[in-house]
């Protein structure tokens, strides 16, 4: 499709977990165009997963160059770009080649759990001090595991040439030729290294993980320029004008600026976001108080929005899974034509624990299972007890924001690829008890970077106005089916307990 609106295009970069992707939004704010480049997983060991950097990077350019191709806009038409990642997934640089000093140790790697449990006198200052569970899926222990890497493996490199950061500071610093070494605030939040109080690198923490000061990126606020893209790399200077974290982009996609109001993103795993206002929230159901977004007052003091977060490890993971791994279906989709088919899972269920259990267990030991297996069992299902699994991982988290809040979570907003799924969608309005709002544009983390990209640079003026176009596609309501769902969930909960660590 070639577009000739030529009032001007944001440039979103959604860079995730399996894949990298850029999408163009022009002035009224729909998507005119976008690239998809998938990433290669590297499991080096069990429990362990990488992501190559210079596959990042080149991934994220081919996908800037096919969007401009495909659509026939001039890159002089883009006005700005907005940067979402996947968050926690970390690695170390050499400033001065420009290289990794290893692959990018990803979210869901366990290497570190040993780690943690060495730090378990530790857990409540940390929390205390970031609003984060001591959990090897934080960015500290593996930025230690990473600065260990190297002085042992490779003696002879010079850490002081060294830079750290998440995937958001790597990339900026590749798209501004090295300029740029940089981070936001929400994805520093997550780092396990970030002061809440403050907003900045705690000193504590820095020297109880062994990392450096000097080679983490300065944190700046999610809306704002960080700098421009190199002018060789796609033909003109482009402002960086907004990072966010992804779920915190999908937070502010959905509109989700007011306390109470709540958003789920399906991925790779699912997290389920509550915006708590101005002020720092504490959880006393094991959610993690994390920054939502950040801005700069024209007075020039920091505008901090927060949250409550509870963290799914194991989500669309486990249909890809079902996919690649046990061959039980050739496409993601399948699986919602063969739930369908059943009345039930026929007593099966399922714990997507591939990567420990997150909210609100946080159990890093706990492990997958299939539970209640009988003769009669057949492939549908299984493939149903994996998609109620994680309508079931969900409730959980929804309970425990409940009973934060005390008032009940009335409305569940949706997003990421695995919402697609209208028996998922209904079953997760079923167990709930609550509706389940579906938007028109599934990426609603790519949205949420492009509605920060512009209104920072100015290129749309009204965030409300911003909220108030976007479309719903649908809403799923509680059906004759919440019952059953209701009381299964029950049951779904005493198999989670036989896979906890002792």
């Amino acid at each position: 499709m070639v577009v000739t609106n030529t009032s001007g295009y944001i440039l979103a970069l959604d860079l995730g977990t399996t894949g990298n992707r850029a999408l163009l939004f022009n002035a009224q704010s729909v998507v005119v165009g976008q690239a998809y480049k998938e990433l290669t997983q590297h499991y080096p060991q069990p429990g362990w997963l990488e992501h190559d950097p210079m596959e990042i990077w080149q991934a994220t350019c081919w996908a800037v160059q096919q969007v401009l191709k495909d659509t026939g806009i001039a890159v002089a038409e883009v006005v700005a770009i907005g940067l979402t990642v996947q968050r926690e997934t970390c690695l170390l640089w050499d400033k001065t080649t420009g290289k990794p000093l290893h692959n990018a140790i990803v979210w869901q790697d366990r290497r570190t759990a040993d780690f943690c449990q060495q730090l378990a006198e530790y857990a409540q200052p940390i929390n205390d001090r970031t609003g984060l569970v001591l959990d090897a899926y934080f960015s500290a222990t593996k930025l230690a595991w990473l600065l260990e890497y190297v002085q042992r493996e490779q003696p002879t490199t010079n850490l002081d040439h060294a830079l750290a950061g998440t995937i958001d500071s790597w990339i900026l610093w590749n798209l501004t030729g090295g300029q740029v070494h940089a981070t936001d605030h929400s994805n520093a939040s997550r780092t396990m290294l970030m002061n809440l109080d403050s907003q900045t690198w705690d000193p504590l923490l820095l020297d109880l993980f062994g990392i450096p000061g000097h080679i983490l990126p300065k944190i700046q606020p999610s809306l704002g320029v960080f700098g421009h893209t190199e002018p060789q790399l796609f033909g003109a200077a482009l402002p960086i004008a907004a990072i966010f974290g992804d779920q915190q982009a999908s937070l502010f996609a959905h509109g989700c600026n007011q306390p109470g109001t709540v958003k789920c993103t399906y991925g790779t795993g699912s997290f389920l976001i509550a915006h708590t206002g101005k002020t720092l929230r504490r959880s006393h159901n094991r959610l993690l108080s994390t920054v939502a977004w950040t801005c700069a007052e024209i007075d020039g003091s920091l505008a901090v929005d927060y949250a409550l977060e509870g963290a799914m490890f194991t989500t669309g993971a486990c249909i890809q899974w079902l996919r690649d791994r046990l061959k039980l279906i050739a496409t993601a989709a399948e699986t919602e034509l063969l739930a369908s088919q059943v009345a039930d899972s026929n007593g099966v269920y399922f714990i997507p624990a591939f990567s420990g259990l997150g909210t609100p267990h946080w159990d890093m030991n706990a492990r997958g299972a299939f539970l209640g297996i009988t003769g009669g069992v057949q492939r549908e299902h299984m493939v149903r007890s994996v998609l109620e699994a994680i309508a079931y991982q969900v409730k959980e988290v929804v309970q425990a924001i409940n009973r934060d809040s005390g008032t009940p979570v009335g409305l569940l907003k949706v997003d990421g690829g695995a919402c697609q799924n209208n028996f998922l969608m209904q079953f997760q309005a079923d167990v709930l008890g609550i509706p389940v709002e579906r938007p028109a544009v599934f990426d609603a983390t790519a949205q949420g970077a492009a509605f920060g990209a512009g209104l920072a640079i100015g290129f749309w003026q009204d965030y409300a106005t911003l909220i108030a176009n976007r479309q719903i596609e649908r809403v799923f309501y509680p059906g004759s089916g919440a019952t059953a769902a209701q009381a299964n969930f029950v049951t779904w909960q005493k198999a989670v307990e036989r896979v906890l660590s002792p």
